[in-house]
């Protein structure tokens, strides 16, 4: 399975400010009308019986379960990671999910609530959600997150930086955060999709989170009007799959923010296997963020295994 490495065919594109306006400004432009009508498409697709049972566990077990509140707890946060380790109590053949994600001053907490499940603990840094602070607020912000444990770094990018065109400076942030992560910590680059205004910046923005080194690339923060579609995603998905046939580099995605229901996740999963493919259908590279979509994914999961709709008071709350 290919694994991250420097981008080498892409480096000189980096050399300078100028270079790198003329490589992104240079990507093809979006065709804005066909994008929504293949996202569409694609969305129309049936799954039944044993493929809808396939597909609701590896969501299960690709959902970064989330809670980013100013009035998140430890006890909040423990809940949490025991419902990310065990998802349904009274079915242990239950997925745990890929992540729990937190605040940097909760990342040690999460981390002794998932001990020894193979759930990773994720962190929201760089001053989430606005990113509106000095470099070193957000390399400090990052570093306390990685030192108290955390598998993974979730950052967000300079808007204001990318749409004034200044995209060195978005690149070279970037590369300091990815740096601060050290060697034990993945690094997805939050574009927060919503704001960037046209699909060519979400092309472009795509393409400069891979160059900077992002592990991931990701839609949004989940704290603005518009978040994750199924038409972005796709967007970031054919990045991904052509900067892999470009350098050999594979990079994940992880739409966040607005995917509540089963349907709308597999919904996203038939865009991965039938845009970037098979290699992205596993949780090391796709991933949802979200809070409430886990139960609904349970709900439907006790529903083909039992004929019944349990409802959502018998499955817990987040």
């Amino acid at each position: 399975m290919p694994t991250h490495a420097p981008a080498h065919s892409l480096s000189d594109v980096t050399a300078s400010d100028s270079t790198l306006r003329r490589f992104l400004h240079g990507l093809p432009g979006v065709d804005a009308v066909g994008l929504e009508a293949r996202a569409a498409s694609l969305g129309t697709r049936s799954i039944k019986t044993t493929a809808k049972a396939y597909a609701i566990d590896l969501a299960i077990s690709m959902v970064d379960l989330t809670t980013l509140e100013g009035a998140d707890t430890p006890g909040k946060v423990r809940a949490l990671g025991a419902k990310a380790v065990h998802p349904d109590p009274t079915d242990r053949t239950t997925p745990t999910t890929a992540a729990v994600c937190v605040y940097p001053d909760m990342v040690a907490v999460a981390k002794e609530a998932v001990a020894g499940s193979g759930v990773k603990v994720a962190s929201v840094a760089t001053a989430f959600p606005a990113g509106r602070v000095a470099l070193d607020v957000k390399l400090a912000d990052v570093r306390e997150a990685v030192a108290a444990g955390a598998d993974e770094i979730d950052m967000v990018i300079d808007r204001g930086a990318f749409l004034a065109g200044r995209y060195l400076k978005v690149y070279d942030e970037i590369v300091a955060v990815k740096e601060a992560c050290g060697t034990s910590a993945r690094l997805k680059v939050i574009f927060e999709t919503g704001e960037l205004s046209t699909y060519d910046n979400i092309r472009r923005a795509s393409w400069l989170g891979m160059l900077a080194g992002a592990d991931f690339i990701k839609t949004s923060t989940g704290k603005v009007a518009v978040n994750a579609t199924p038409a972005n995603t796709l967007l970031m998905l054919e990045a991904v799959r052509d900067f892999r046939a470009q350098t050999g580099v594979q990079v994940g995605v992880k739409p966040a923010g607005g995917i509540r229901t089963s349907k709308d996740a597999i919904k996203f999963l038939v865009l991965v296997n039938e845009t970037a493919g098979t290699d992205w259908l596993d949780n090391h590279w796709f991933r949802f963020g979200a809070s409430s979509l886990l139960n609904d994914l349970l709900m439907q999961r006790q529903k083909l295994a039992t004929g019944r709709y349990s409802g959502p008071d018998y499955v817990t709350v987040d």
